[in-house]
């Protein structure tokens, strides 16, 4: 018979065994997190994990998506609903409705001709200068697309309401840029970056201060629709009929609409319009022989490309560089193979006049 002893001994071994493999277990789960905790840290911002998580959603929708029978005509809700409820499809109509409503307040809109009516040191080609350069600070920065057009639309409606020296320009430049990282990112850049990114040019006490009178002029009104607001929507229905993936056109998108930034004359335009335009243009570079426009694109968007002929033809003329040539930093952008180097997509010279109509009927 085993004494009491041996029983004990029995008993606590395979216990104090598995006590041993959790422990071991635990400490390699802690370890994983301190290194997933440093790599996060080590990043500037999060937009690139939030990326990838959001081609790992679009994955998995379209494996859903491929289940389902498409119809053969969608209407703009339908196509909203397939694509991601979470955009809200059953209420497309009363969210575009308040979009517009808000693009079009006075309190939102830069003026057209603030430079001939206002600005003494600034010129149209100043303007695109600094616009160029702060999308290599947002590319630098890892900064968000939504982030960059914030940051020129507080630009525009700053220089509509102060005059600014050309000495200024940058200093104007960072002082957007740092608010609408405040304003959008979930990890902003810090004061002393933007000093950093212009080579030490302005102090700390600069910036601060730029970014308090940029504030005062905006009435703290930051927020309202971007391009990219309605390109998200817009875009979802424009690459339907389109030979090529979701991306390429979403990329190719993108970047008619980051080039429309840099041109003066686009100030005048409102965010749809632009967005409409862009839509319009890619769909037309990607498949030149077809009338670009359709019903579709005319119920969701409210626009004919009667509407957004001037605008088309001037991003036109910025992709084909006839206009700014000279800025390079979005077209060296979206040369890069994580934008499926879209800048190089090949264009016709001219857009057929005929496809300024529209007869209301599908292409």
């Amino acid at each position: 018979m085993a004494t009491a002893s041996e029983n004990n001994a029995s008993t606590t071994r395979p216990q104090r065994e598995a006590k041993k493999r959790a422990a071991a277990a635990i400490c390699q789960m802690q370890g994983n997190a301190k290194k997933k905790r440093v790599v996060l840290g080590d990043l500037t911002n999060v937009s690139d994990a939030a990326v990838a998580v959001a081609v790992s959603d679009t994955q998995q929708r379209k494996k859903i998506k491929l289940q389902k029978p498409v119809p053969t005509v969608a209407t703009p809700e339908k196509v909203e609903e397939r694509s991601d409820p979470q955009l809200c499809g059953p209420y497309v109509s009363d969210i575009y409705e308040y979009l517009c409503g808000m693009e079009v307040l006075p309190s939102k809109r830069p003026l057209p001709d603030y430079i001939q009516k206002v600005q003494k040191d600034v010129n149209a080609n100043m303007r695109g200068v600094l616009v160029d350069w702060l999308v290599e600070v947002a590319e630098e920065y890892k900064l968000v697309s939504d982030t960059l057009y914030f940051c020129v639309a507080y630009i525009d409606r700053f220089l509509s309401l102060n005059v600014l020296s050309r000495q200024r320009l940058q200093l104007l430049g960072v002082g957007a840029m740092l608010i609408a990282s405040k304003y959008e990112e979930i990890k902003p850049p810090e004061v002393e970056d933007f000093c950093y990114i212009t080579d030490n040019t302005y102090s700390k006490e600069e910036v601060v201060n730029m970014e308090a009178d940029i504030l005062k002029a905006l009435r703290f009104e930051l927020g309202g629709p971007t391009v990219k607001t309605f390109l998200r929507r817009f875009c979802r229905v424009g690459q339907e009929g389109i030979d090529t993936s979701d991306l390429q056109f979403d990329f190719l998108s993108c970047y008619l609409a980051e080039l429309s930034l840099l041109d003066y004359n686009c100030v005048k335009f409102v965010p749809s319009l632009v967005a409409a335009s862009v839509v319009f243009l890619a769909r037309f570079m990607l498949r030149s022989k077809t009338h670009p426009w359709n019903s579709t694109l005319h119920q969701l968007t409210r626009y004919k490309p009667a509407d957004f002929k001037e605008c088309v033809l001037n991003i036109h003329d910025l992709y084909l560089s006839r206009r700014g040539p000279s800025l390079q930093a979005v077209r060296e952008k979206y040369k890069q193979h994580k934008f499926k180097c879209v800048a190089t997509t090949p264009s016709p010279p001219e857009i057929p006049l005929s496809f300024f109509e529209f007869s209301g009927s599908d292409s």
